[in-house]
């Protein structure tokens, strides 16, 4: 099924920087035939968006600032949300914001059975991200020049990827044993999913790996096995936890 989605960005609250890794990314999940940035374009601390509008064809959405201290870019977000949403054209949304205001539209959106994918920076507050079936941090998306690389941009590198922890080790030994067999073995396509449900912004790119089997392999706690597909040309990977893990439902 071919996925038509909405993508409204929250201008005042996304740099501008990497929007074109921001639209390729969003091309994984669907076909975004709305692409809508709103703001105040009086400010001069929009000016940086200008020229990206163009080359990535978004259309921006002037919202005055009408009252100091009021986000009137959330309101009109908001509302045309709602109306996307009932003119039935779309089968999802991308809401491109840092901003835990947009935690209620996600839910009412996922509500209507829409797929909600979230982008933002590490700073979105939690409630925002749970709200999303995904959620992508932005920084995981920022590119380097490969001919030109230096020993800060090493230094930068390290400090943009995190290291994954106890707490993420122990969900995925958990997932694992969730959708296990007899012998504890567990389709690793079905073991992303789950984990994708359980923790919407969880993605192996935050710890510096592009999928998700170099990240179980790294972590040394698990076992991974590659079985011939009776369909396919492609191997199908099982993993298994080393020590039999409890999950606690």
């Amino acid at each position: 099924m071919n996925i038509n989605i909405a993508v409204l960005i929250d201008g005042d609250n996304i740099p501008s920087a990497n929007v074109k890794e921001m639209m390729e990314e969003i091309a994984k999940y669907g076909n975004p035939t709305i692409k809508r940035i709103y703001g105040d374009w009086t400010k001069p601390d929009l000016n940086n968006w200008k020229k990206i509008l163009l080359e990535n064809a978004i259309t921006p959405i002037q919202q005055y600032a009408y009252t100091s201290g009021k986000n009137a870019t959330d309101s009109a977000m908001i509302i045309d949300a709602m109306d996307i949403l009932y003119s039935e054209k779309v089968n999802g949304f991308c809401l491109v914001s840092s901003d835990s205001d947009f935690t209620k539209l996600a839910t009412r959106l996922r509500e209507a059975g829409m797929q909600v994918i979230g982008i933002g920076e590490k700073k979105t507050p939690t409630p925002f991200i749970v709200a999303c079936d995904k959620f992508i941090y932005i920084e995981i998306l920022k590119t380097r020049a490969k001919d030109k690389e230096s020993e800060d941009d090493k230094d930068s590198e390290k400090e943009l990827f995190d290291k994954i922890s106890s707490k993420e080790i122990k969900l995925i030994a958990a997932t694992i044993t969730d959708l296990s067999d007899d012998e504890g073995w567990a389709f690793l396509g079905d073991v992303g999913s789950l984990l994708q449900k359980k923790r919407p912004n969880f993605d192996p790119r935050n710890y510096g790996f592009q999928k998700l089997t170099p990240l179980i392999d790294s972590i040394g706690r698990f076992e991974i096995e590659q079985r011939d597909s009776p369909n396919s040309r492609y191997k199908l990977i099982y993993v298994k936890n080393k020590v039999k893990y409890i999950s606690k439902k």
